[in-house]
Protein backbone atom coordinates (compact mmCIF):
# COMPACT_ATOMS: atom_id res chain seq x y z
CA UNK A 1 0.00 0.00 0.00
CA UNK A 2 1.38 3.43 -0.92
CA UNK A 3 1.81 6.25 1.57
CA UNK A 4 -1.14 8.27 0.24
CA UNK A 5 -3.55 5.34 0.68
CA UNK A 6 -2.25 4.65 4.18
CA UNK A 7 -2.66 8.31 5.14
CA UNK A 8 -6.22 8.32 3.77
CA UNK A 9 -7.17 5.25 5.80
CA UNK A 10 -5.73 6.84 8.91
CA UNK A 11 -7.91 9.91 8.39
CA UNK A 12 -11.01 7.80 7.71
CA UNK A 13 -10.63 5.68 10.85
CA UNK A 14 -12.30 6.72 14.08
CA UNK A 15 -9.94 8.76 16.29
CA UNK A 16 -10.19 6.20 19.08
CA UNK A 17 -9.07 3.39 16.76
CA UNK A 18 -5.98 5.24 15.56
CA UNK A 19 -4.53 5.27 19.07
CA UNK A 20 -5.33 1.67 20.06
CA UNK A 21 -2.46 -0.73 20.70
CA UNK A 22 -2.58 -4.12 19.00
CA UNK A 23 -3.41 -7.06 21.25
CA UNK A 24 -0.32 -9.19 21.88
CA UNK A 25 -1.47 -12.66 20.83
CA UNK A 26 2.04 -14.13 20.63
CA UNK A 27 3.60 -16.56 18.14
CA UNK A 28 2.18 -19.82 16.85
CA UNK A 29 4.05 -23.08 17.34
CA UNK A 30 4.60 -23.44 13.61
CA UNK A 31 6.20 -20.00 13.33
CA UNK A 32 8.56 -20.86 16.18
CA UNK A 33 9.50 -24.19 14.55
CA UNK A 34 10.27 -22.53 11.22
CA UNK A 35 12.04 -19.49 12.63
CA UNK A 36 14.25 -21.25 15.19
CA UNK A 37 14.61 -24.73 13.70
CA UNK A 38 13.29 -26.55 16.76
CA UNK A 39 11.24 -29.74 16.65
CA UNK A 40 9.39 -29.63 19.97
CA UNK A 41 7.69 -26.43 21.09
CA UNK A 42 6.51 -25.83 24.66
CA UNK A 43 3.50 -23.53 24.39
CA UNK A 44 3.64 -21.67 27.70
CA UNK A 45 2.32 -18.26 26.67
CA UNK A 46 -1.45 -18.54 26.34
CA UNK A 47 -2.58 -20.34 29.52
CA UNK A 48 -3.94 -23.29 27.59
CA UNK A 49 -4.89 -26.60 29.21
CA UNK A 50 -2.16 -29.18 28.41
CA UNK A 51 -4.56 -32.04 29.16
CA UNK A 52 -6.97 -30.97 26.44
CA UNK A 53 -10.74 -31.33 26.54
CA UNK A 54 -12.80 -34.25 27.71
CA UNK A 55 -12.81 -37.29 25.40
CA UNK A 56 -16.55 -36.65 25.14
CA UNK A 57 -15.74 -33.63 22.97
CA UNK A 58 -14.15 -35.72 20.23
CA UNK A 59 -17.13 -38.07 20.27
CA UNK A 60 -19.57 -35.18 20.03
CA UNK A 61 -17.73 -33.56 17.12
CA UNK A 62 -17.43 -36.76 15.09
CA UNK A 63 -19.67 -36.56 12.06
CA UNK A 64 -20.55 -32.92 12.62
CA UNK A 65 -19.51 -32.04 9.06
CA UNK A 66 -22.89 -33.24 7.82
CA UNK A 67 -24.49 -30.34 9.69
CA UNK A 68 -22.03 -27.69 8.50
CA UNK A 69 -24.57 -26.22 6.05
CA UNK A 70 -27.03 -25.42 8.85
CA UNK A 71 -26.91 -22.26 10.92
CA UNK A 72 -26.25 -22.83 14.62
CA UNK A 73 -28.78 -22.02 17.33
CA UNK A 74 -28.46 -18.23 17.59
CA UNK A 75 -29.42 -18.29 21.26
CA UNK A 76 -27.46 -21.40 22.36
CA UNK A 77 -30.53 -22.71 24.19
CA UNK A 78 -29.12 -26.11 25.17
CA UNK A 79 -25.81 -24.74 26.44
CA UNK A 80 -27.44 -21.89 28.33
CA UNK A 81 -29.82 -24.30 30.03
CA UNK A 82 -26.97 -26.62 31.02
CA UNK A 83 -24.92 -23.76 32.49
CA UNK A 84 -27.95 -22.36 34.30
CA UNK A 85 -28.68 -25.75 35.84
CA UNK A 86 -25.25 -25.99 37.47
CA UNK A 87 -24.71 -22.35 38.45
CA UNK A 88 -28.12 -21.58 39.90
CA UNK A 89 -28.82 -18.92 37.28
CA UNK A 90 -31.89 -18.63 35.11
CA UNK A 91 -31.29 -19.52 31.47
CA UNK A 92 -32.31 -15.98 30.53
CA UNK A 93 -29.46 -14.62 32.66
CA UNK A 94 -26.79 -16.55 30.72
CA UNK A 95 -25.05 -15.20 27.61
CA UNK A 96 -22.73 -17.26 25.38
CA UNK A 97 -19.99 -15.66 23.31
CA UNK A 98 -17.18 -16.38 20.88
CA UNK A 99 -14.69 -16.51 23.74
CA UNK A 100 -14.44 -14.11 26.66
CA UNK A 101 -13.07 -11.37 24.40
CA UNK A 102 -16.30 -11.37 22.38
CA UNK A 103 -18.28 -10.99 25.59
CA UNK A 104 -16.11 -8.04 26.65
CA UNK A 105 -16.47 -6.43 23.24
CA UNK A 106 -20.27 -6.71 23.25
CA UNK A 107 -20.40 -5.37 26.80
CA UNK A 108 -18.42 -2.27 25.86
CA UNK A 109 -20.47 -1.73 22.70
CA UNK A 110 -23.70 -1.91 24.68
CA UNK A 111 -22.81 0.34 27.60
CA UNK A 112 -19.91 2.68 26.88
CA UNK A 113 -20.03 6.09 25.23
CA UNK A 114 -17.24 8.61 24.63
CA UNK A 115 -16.15 10.16 27.92
CA UNK A 116 -17.48 7.40 30.18
CA UNK A 117 -15.10 6.29 32.91
CA UNK A 118 -13.91 2.69 33.32
CA UNK A 119 -11.82 1.39 36.22
CA UNK A 120 -9.64 -1.67 35.77
CA UNK A 121 -6.38 -3.23 36.91
CA UNK A 122 -2.80 -2.78 35.72
CA UNK A 123 -1.12 -4.91 34.60
CA UNK A 124 -4.21 -6.31 32.95
CA UNK A 125 -5.68 -8.54 30.28
CA UNK A 126 -5.14 -6.16 27.37
CA UNK A 127 -8.75 -6.13 26.18
CA UNK A 128 -9.94 -4.74 29.53
CA UNK A 129 -8.19 -1.57 28.38
CA UNK A 130 -8.43 -1.79 24.57
CA UNK A 131 -12.19 -2.37 24.20
CA UNK A 132 -13.28 0.53 26.48
CA UNK A 133 -10.86 2.87 24.69
CA UNK A 134 -12.25 1.66 21.37
CA UNK A 135 -15.61 3.09 22.46
CA UNK A 136 -14.04 6.40 23.53
CA UNK A 137 -14.17 5.70 27.27
CA UNK A 138 -11.55 7.00 29.72
CA UNK A 139 -9.78 4.10 31.43
CA UNK A 140 -8.39 4.51 34.94
CA UNK A 141 -5.84 1.81 35.75
CA UNK A 142 -5.32 0.75 39.37
CA UNK A 143 -1.83 -0.75 39.86
CA UNK A 144 -1.08 -3.80 41.95
CA UNK A 145 1.01 -3.23 45.06
CA UNK A 146 4.82 -3.61 45.01
CA UNK A 147 4.20 -7.09 46.46
CA UNK A 148 2.06 -7.86 43.36
CA UNK A 149 -1.22 -8.04 45.27
CA UNK A 150 -4.51 -6.20 44.77
CA UNK A 151 -4.40 -2.71 46.26
CA UNK A 152 -7.83 -2.75 47.84
CA UNK A 153 -7.55 0.78 49.27
CA UNK A 154 -6.64 2.17 45.85
CA UNK A 155 -9.53 0.30 44.25
CA UNK A 156 -12.03 1.68 46.75
CA UNK A 157 -10.69 5.18 46.17
CA UNK A 158 -10.94 4.82 42.39
CA UNK A 159 -14.52 3.59 42.66
CA UNK A 160 -15.70 6.35 44.98
CA UNK A 161 -13.62 9.44 44.13
CA UNK A 162 -14.14 11.84 41.26
CA UNK A 163 -17.07 13.83 39.91
CA UNK A 164 -18.28 10.95 37.74
CA UNK A 165 -19.04 7.42 38.90
CA UNK A 166 -17.40 4.75 36.74
CA UNK A 167 -19.78 3.36 34.11
CA UNK A 168 -17.94 0.02 34.30
CA UNK A 169 -15.54 -1.52 36.79
CA UNK A 170 -13.65 -4.43 35.20
CA UNK A 171 -12.07 -6.67 37.78
CA UNK A 172 -10.33 -9.95 36.97
CA UNK A 173 -10.21 -12.33 39.92
CA UNK A 174 -7.73 -13.94 39.92
CA UNK A 175 -5.78 -11.34 38.02
CA UNK A 176 -4.38 -11.99 34.57
CA UNK A 177 -1.38 -11.71 34.14
CA UNK A 178 -0.33 -11.43 37.78
CA UNK A 179 -2.33 -14.29 39.30
CA UNK A 180 -3.10 -12.50 42.56
CA UNK A 181 -6.51 -13.05 44.12
CA UNK A 182 -9.05 -11.08 46.08
CA UNK A 183 -10.28 -13.13 49.03
CA UNK A 184 -13.91 -13.05 50.11
CA UNK A 185 -13.48 -10.18 52.56
CA UNK A 186 -11.60 -7.96 50.09
CA UNK A 187 -14.05 -8.78 47.31
CA UNK A 188 -17.00 -7.83 49.51
CA UNK A 189 -15.31 -4.57 50.40
CA UNK A 190 -14.85 -3.63 46.74
CA UNK A 191 -18.40 -4.55 45.84
CA UNK A 192 -19.79 -2.44 48.68
CA UNK A 193 -17.55 0.50 47.71
CA UNK A 194 -18.74 0.58 44.10
CA UNK A 195 -21.51 3.09 43.31
CA UNK A 196 -24.85 1.48 42.53
CA UNK A 197 -24.84 3.02 39.05
CA UNK A 198 -21.54 1.28 38.21
CA UNK A 199 -21.85 -1.97 36.28
CA UNK A 200 -19.53 -4.47 37.97
CA UNK A 201 -17.78 -6.78 35.51
CA UNK A 202 -16.06 -9.69 37.27
CA UNK A 203 -13.80 -11.62 34.92
CA UNK A 204 -13.37 -15.15 36.32
CA UNK A 205 -11.58 -16.73 33.36
CA UNK A 206 -9.49 -18.75 35.83
CA UNK A 207 -12.35 -19.54 38.21
CA UNK A 208 -11.89 -23.32 38.16
CA UNK A 209 -8.25 -23.03 39.24
CA UNK A 210 -8.85 -20.31 41.82
CA UNK A 211 -11.53 -22.35 43.59
CA UNK A 212 -8.71 -24.49 45.01
CA UNK A 213 -7.16 -21.45 46.72
CA UNK A 214 -8.32 -20.89 50.33
CA UNK A 215 -10.56 -17.85 50.70
CA UNK A 216 -11.54 -17.49 47.05
CA UNK A 217 -14.92 -15.71 47.05
CA UNK A 218 -18.22 -17.03 45.76
CA UNK A 219 -18.78 -14.03 43.49
CA UNK A 220 -22.22 -15.13 42.33
CA UNK A 221 -23.51 -15.51 45.89
CA UNK A 222 -22.07 -12.15 46.92
CA UNK A 223 -23.42 -10.31 43.90
CA UNK A 224 -26.86 -11.90 44.01
CA UNK A 225 -27.32 -10.26 47.42
CA UNK A 226 -26.77 -6.83 45.81
CA UNK A 227 -29.42 -4.57 44.31
CA UNK A 228 -27.18 -3.43 41.50
CA UNK A 229 -26.17 -4.41 37.94
CA UNK A 230 -23.36 -6.94 37.61
CA UNK A 231 -22.01 -9.58 35.29
CA UNK A 232 -19.60 -12.49 35.85
CA UNK A 233 -17.52 -13.78 32.92
CA UNK A 234 -16.16 -17.31 32.65
CA UNK A 235 -14.75 -19.34 29.80
CA UNK A 236 -14.37 -22.79 28.28
CA UNK A 237 -10.91 -21.87 26.94
CA UNK A 238 -8.85 -22.64 30.04
CA UNK A 239 -9.89 -25.39 32.44
CA UNK A 240 -12.32 -26.95 29.95
CA UNK A 241 -9.67 -27.17 27.22
CA UNK A 242 -11.56 -25.53 24.35
CA UNK A 243 -9.37 -22.52 23.53
CA UNK A 244 -9.35 -23.38 19.82
CA UNK A 245 -13.14 -23.33 19.55
CA UNK A 246 -13.75 -20.03 21.37
CA UNK A 247 -16.60 -20.34 23.86
CA UNK A 248 -17.16 -18.00 26.78
CA UNK A 249 -20.18 -17.42 28.97
CA UNK A 250 -21.40 -14.86 31.42
CA UNK A 251 -24.03 -14.76 34.10
CA UNK A 252 -25.85 -11.46 34.47
CA UNK A 253 -27.75 -9.84 37.31
CA UNK A 254 -31.00 -9.93 35.34
CA UNK A 255 -32.51 -10.66 31.95
CA UNK A 256 -32.79 -6.97 31.07
CA UNK A 257 -29.01 -6.71 30.99
CA UNK A 258 -28.86 -9.76 28.70
CA UNK A 259 -31.40 -8.18 26.36
CA UNK A 260 -29.19 -5.11 26.02
CA UNK A 261 -26.24 -7.29 25.08
CA UNK A 262 -28.31 -9.28 22.59
CA UNK A 263 -29.09 -6.07 20.70
CA UNK A 264 -25.44 -5.57 19.73
CA UNK A 265 -24.00 -9.09 19.47
CA UNK A 266 -23.95 -10.81 16.11
CA UNK A 267 -26.85 -13.30 15.78
CA UNK A 268 -24.69 -16.41 15.27
CA UNK A 269 -21.68 -15.49 17.39
CA UNK A 270 -21.06 -19.08 18.60
CA UNK A 271 -20.68 -21.65 15.85
CA UNK A 272 -22.14 -25.14 15.78
CA UNK A 273 -18.91 -26.97 16.61
CA UNK A 274 -18.23 -24.65 19.54
CA UNK A 275 -21.71 -25.13 21.00
CA UNK A 276 -21.51 -28.90 20.54
CA UNK A 277 -18.06 -29.17 22.11
CA UNK A 278 -18.90 -26.93 25.06
CA UNK A 279 -22.02 -28.92 25.86
CA UNK A 280 -20.05 -32.18 25.76
CA UNK A 281 -17.25 -30.77 27.92
CA UNK A 282 -19.76 -29.39 30.44
CA UNK A 283 -21.17 -32.89 30.75
CA UNK A 284 -17.81 -34.25 31.96
CA UNK A 285 -16.77 -32.12 34.95
CA UNK A 286 -14.61 -34.95 36.27
CA UNK A 287 -12.14 -34.50 33.41
CA UNK A 288 -11.97 -30.77 34.04
CA UNK A 289 -11.43 -31.29 37.77
CA UNK A 290 -8.60 -33.76 37.10
CA UNK A 291 -6.80 -31.36 34.77
CA UNK A 292 -7.18 -28.48 37.25
CA UNK A 293 -5.80 -30.49 40.18
CA UNK A 294 -2.82 -31.69 38.12
CA UNK A 295 -2.13 -28.20 36.79
CA UNK A 296 -2.23 -26.62 40.24
CA UNK A 297 0.16 -29.29 41.55
CA UNK A 298 2.51 -28.64 38.63
CA UNK A 299 2.24 -24.87 39.21
CA UNK A 300 3.21 -25.17 42.85
CA UNK A 301 6.10 -27.50 42.05
CA UNK A 302 7.46 -25.20 39.34
CA UNK A 303 7.08 -22.16 41.60
CA UNK A 304 9.11 -23.90 44.33
CA UNK A 305 11.88 -24.76 41.85
CA UNK A 306 12.00 -21.17 40.56
CA UNK A 307 12.12 -19.73 44.07
CA UNK A 308 15.06 -22.02 44.79
CA UNK A 309 16.83 -20.20 41.94
CA UNK A 310 16.07 -16.88 43.59
CA UNK A 311 13.34 -15.87 41.14
CA UNK A 312 10.80 -13.36 42.44
CA UNK A 313 7.21 -14.03 41.40
CA UNK A 314 3.64 -13.11 42.22
CA UNK A 315 1.37 -15.42 44.20
CA UNK A 316 -0.82 -17.21 41.66
CA UNK A 317 -4.33 -18.63 41.85
CA UNK A 318 -4.38 -19.30 38.10
CA UNK A 319 -2.65 -21.72 35.75
CA UNK A 320 0.37 -19.46 35.21
CA UNK A 321 3.20 -17.67 37.00
CA UNK A 322 4.24 -14.01 36.68
CA UNK A 323 8.01 -13.80 37.05
CA UNK A 324 10.04 -10.69 37.83
CA UNK A 325 13.23 -11.10 35.81
CA UNK A 326 14.68 -7.87 37.18
CA UNK A 327 16.01 -7.22 33.68
CA UNK A 328 14.40 -6.44 30.28
CA UNK A 329 12.16 -9.34 29.31
CA UNK A 330 12.66 -9.17 25.53
CA UNK A 331 16.11 -10.81 25.33
CA UNK A 332 15.08 -13.52 27.80
CA UNK A 333 11.89 -14.34 25.87
CA UNK A 334 13.87 -14.43 22.61
CA UNK A 335 16.49 -16.76 24.09
CA UNK A 336 13.71 -19.07 25.31
CA UNK A 337 12.12 -19.08 21.84
CA UNK A 338 15.43 -20.21 20.38
CA UNK A 339 15.19 -23.18 22.75
CA UNK A 340 11.61 -24.00 21.72
CA UNK A 341 9.83 -22.39 24.69
CA UNK A 342 7.13 -19.77 24.15
CA UNK A 343 6.40 -17.50 27.12
CA UNK A 344 4.69 -14.11 27.21
CA UNK A 345 6.92 -11.09 27.84
CA UNK A 346 4.72 -8.37 29.34
CA UNK A 347 4.74 -5.07 27.44
CA UNK A 348 2.70 -2.70 29.60
CA UNK A 349 4.78 0.26 30.80
CA UNK A 350 6.42 -0.50 34.12
CA UNK A 351 6.20 -4.27 33.67
CA UNK A 352 8.66 -4.85 30.82
CA UNK A 353 10.84 -6.91 33.17
CA UNK A 354 8.13 -9.55 33.77
CA UNK A 355 7.22 -12.68 31.84
CA UNK A 356 4.09 -14.78 32.25
CA UNK A 357 4.67 -18.52 32.08
CA UNK A 358 1.73 -20.87 31.59
CA UNK A 359 1.72 -24.22 33.35
CA UNK A 360 2.02 -26.93 30.72
CA UNK A 361 2.66 -30.65 30.77
CA UNK A 362 5.33 -32.02 33.09
CA UNK A 363 7.60 -32.42 30.05
CA UNK A 364 7.12 -28.83 28.89
CA UNK A 365 7.53 -27.43 32.39
CA UNK A 366 10.84 -29.28 32.69
CA UNK A 367 11.92 -27.98 29.28
CA UNK A 368 11.14 -24.42 30.37
CA UNK A 369 12.98 -24.80 33.66
CA UNK A 370 16.14 -26.11 31.98
CA UNK A 371 16.01 -23.48 29.23
CA UNK A 372 15.43 -20.77 31.81
CA UNK A 373 18.42 -21.94 33.84
CA UNK A 374 20.54 -21.89 30.67
CA UNK A 375 19.45 -18.35 29.83
CA UNK A 376 20.14 -17.13 33.36
CA UNK A 377 23.59 -18.71 33.28
CA UNK A 378 24.43 -16.98 30.00
CA UNK A 379 23.34 -13.63 31.41
CA UNK A 380 25.28 -14.02 34.65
Amino acid sequence: MNTASADLLTRLARPEVRELPAYNAGLSSEVVRQRYGVTHVARLASNENPFGPSPAVANALAGLAASASIYPDANCHALRAAIAGRTGAQAGEVVIGNGSENLLEVLCQAFLSPGDRVVTLVPSFGLHDIYPRMMGARVQMVPVTPALEFDVDAWCAALTNGPQAPKLAMLSNPSNPVGCMLDAQAFRRLVQAAPRETLLVIDEAYYEYARLSPGFPDALAELRAQQRPWIVLRTFSKAWGLAGLRVGYRIASNEKLVQMLDRVRTPFNVNLAAQTAALAAWGDPAHMEMSVRETVAQRDALAAQLRALGVVMAPSAGNFLFLNLQRPNGPVAEALLARGVIVKPWKEPGYEHFIRVSIGSAEDNALFLQAFKDVLALAA
